[in-house]
């Protein structure tokens, strides 16, 4: 992971870009993996843990139908999320991730391992789904190694 996040931090300083996180299912893992390099201050603004749908309503500014009509984990929320993210802090690019990490919680249409993740670089939002194997630890580690790699992607297209 320290490899993605040198590769990310290099392009945002490159482009005099700033980063912030919206996190759910991971709990401010990627913020963790972003921090573990020395200078990240330089690019990284902050981020918000909200694991609560209260909190990506009342902090993030997900529109309440959103999550009545899509779920809490869906495209329409981390995409709401990465903006509310970079609006909030005042950043330049986010990554939101909300999904379902288990080991409980899943259903036949959102099953356990079920992540969405929201990448916005200026003014371009994607948003990916993912359906990712193995244990709580083991979903949320995917979840954080993944959202990086489609930040870096997004960040190299941007330049």
């Amino acid at each position: 992971m320290i490899n993605s996040v040198k590769t990310i931090a290099a392009e945002l300083l490159k482009n005099n870009l700033t980063l912030s996180t919206a996190e759910s299912c991971t709990g401010g893992l990627i913020g963790g993996a972003i921090t573990d390099i020395a200078g990240a201050s330089l690019f990284f603004k902050g981020g918000i843990t909200a694991y609560s749908n209260e909190i990506k309503i009342n902090v993030l500014g997900v529109n309440e139908r959103t999550i009545v009509e899509f779920g809490a984990v869906s495209s329409q929320t981390v995409e709401a999320m990465v903006k509310g993210v970079c609006a909030l802090l005042k950043t330049d690019c986010a990554i939101s991730v909300s999904g379902i990490a288990g080991p409980g919680g899943g259903s036949i249409d959102k099953p356990v391992g079920l992540v969405y993740i929201g990448i916005k670089v200026c003014n371009t939002v994607l948003s990916h789904r993912h359906i990712f194997y193995g244990n709580r630890h083991q979903i949320r580690i995917a979840t954080v190694k993944t959202s990086l790699c489609y930040l870096t992607s997004a960040l190299k297209n941007h330049s």
